[in-house]
């Protein structure tokens, strides 16, 4: 009975090899002690030889189920273990608020963890790969990081560096560099399982920062656009009276007796005529604000096309002096559904500017067509066009053409003609024309017009 318990002790605490020697050595003691002719190898009776049989066959089949489960128990410790420590990096992840704490995080994990040394390459705001500070390795990207980063798939190189890829839900937030020492075994499949899912936590932690940036950014943003139209609307409120007054005494110092004099009459008019811009600045300035805050609300009512393009035109008619003036408006034009008032402010405004950014005697073209649940008003003008970029850039507070060095003015006629179109429920596009020269074209939708009943006769 000592026999298959010497054997599975061997089994359990050394293993399979010393459990099958443990085995063949006691099936040799036990002939050599126990069975006659004593300390001899010889056997008098052949049922001993049956016995030793049955023996070595119990022994090796013991030897190899206790091989067994000890194998198993070590796997399972084995995998307790990693996920311990993928529980207590999850944990530290979770905490961290800047990058340096995971480059920490991931240095740490692997050196206990894989005995190598670690360095994180994450992309900057422009895109390119930066790694974060780390005293033991420095120096620009090579060639292998962007690959990896690029193509979301594991590499190693020469000199031992395993690249591996930090994939988070949405897209690859970084590559994790590992510099293995020669006897550090990466590459074994449970320790790749373990590398796989420290980079998947590294990459979930990465991301959850990045958005987290970007949602503090935008409360800033918005905090900051809030605050901005509030100032506007406030200022533009309180100056257009002022502006008004000084126009108007300016227009009574003319009518006044005693006659002015040519210079002062000159100073007087120049002093109506920048009070009346900065009137029409501030207008705009709280047109603008109330737009974006959402306080302005339409009017609309059933218009002919023509109707609006004729009263813009006639707003502009200062301005139009020195171009030439074309018009395309189709007799059977369906009317839309606009405010009266804004949507003429808004032709002005691009009337105004194809009047201001071309030369004088050039043309200015206004069209109107139906294009399928839109219509499309478009002003075009045959000069010098719109600068490189994207259109709609110009369509910001501000922002000016390339050639608005040497014409007045703020900068705020097409965003006040955007919010206008997108608080019709339409957009505002821009292009250059093939042959010379800019096309804004105002998209409104179509809608289903009222019946006119025709009169009796």
């Amino acid at each position: 009975m000592l026999f298959p318990l010497a054997v599975l002790f061997s089994a359990i605490r050394l293993g399979r090899g010393p459990a099958v020697f443990a085995a063949l050595l006691s099936v040799v003691l036990f002939d050599v002690f126990f069975v006659p002719p004593r300390f001899t190898l010889g056997v008098n009776d052949l049922q001993y030889l049956l016995t030793f049989g049955v023996l070595l066959v119990v022994a090796l089949i013991t030897a190899e189920l206790a091989a067994g489960l000890r194998t198993q128990r070590d796997v399972a410790k084995e995998h307790g273990e990693q996920a311990g420590a993928l529980y207590a990096v999850a944990r530290e992840l979770s905490a961290a608020l800047t990058v340096e704490q995971v480059s920490e995080v991931a240095a740490r994990t692997v050196r206990e963890v894989f005995g190598a040394r670690a360095r994180l390459w994450l992309p900057d705001d422009d895109g390119r790969l930066k790694s974060v500070d780390d005293a033991d390795c420095d120096g620009p990207p090579d060639a292998r990081v962007c690959e990896v980063w690029q193509s979301g798939r594991a590499e190693g190189s020469s000199d031992g560096t395993l690249y591996v890829p930090l994939p988070g839900p949405m897209r690859v937030r970084g590559v994790l560099a590992l510099r293995r020492a020669d006897s550090t075994d990466v590459d074994a499949p449970e320790r790749r399982r373990l590398l796989d899912a420290l980079a998947s936590l590294l990459g979930i932690a990465l991301e959850r920062m990045h958005y987290v940036t970007v949602a503090q950014r935008t409360g800033i943003e918005i905090e900051t656009e809030r605050t901005r139209n509030a100032l506007l609307a406030a200022l533009s409120h309180d100056l257009r009276t002022p502006l008004t007054a000084i126009a108007g005494l300016a227009d009574t110092i003319a009518l006044t007796p005693p006659l002015l004099s040519a210079e002062q009459s000159e100073l007087v008019s120049a002093i109506r005529v920048e009070a009346l811009r900065t009137g029409t600045l501030v207008h705009n300035l709280l047109d603008l604000a109330r737009f974006e805050a959402g306080g302005l609300r339409l009017r609309r009512e059933w218009l002919p096309v023509d109707e609006i393009v004729g009263a813009s035109l006639q707003a502009c008619t200062s301005v139009l002096t020195r171009h030439r003036l074309e018009l395309d408006l189709p007799a059977n034009l369906q009317m839309i559904e606009v405010d009266a008032v804004l949507m003429e402010r808004a032709l002005g405004n691009l009337v105004e500017n194809a009047a201001k950014y071309t030369p004088a005697g050039s043309t200015i073209a206004i069209s109107a067509r139906a294009a399928g649940e839109h219509m499309e008003v478009s002003v075009c003008d045959d000069g010098p066009g719109l600068p490189d970029g994207p259109a709609e850039d110009l369509f910001g507070r501000f922002v000016r053409g390339r050639a608005a060095s040497g014409v007045s003015g703020t900068g705020l006629g097409l965003a006040i003609v955007d919010a206008v179109v997108r608080a019709h429920g339409g957009r505002l596009r821009a292009a250059n024309r093939a042959q010379a020269g800019a096309c804004f074209t105002l998209e409104l939708p179509l809608g289903s017009p009222p019946l006119v009943e025709e009169p009796v006769a």
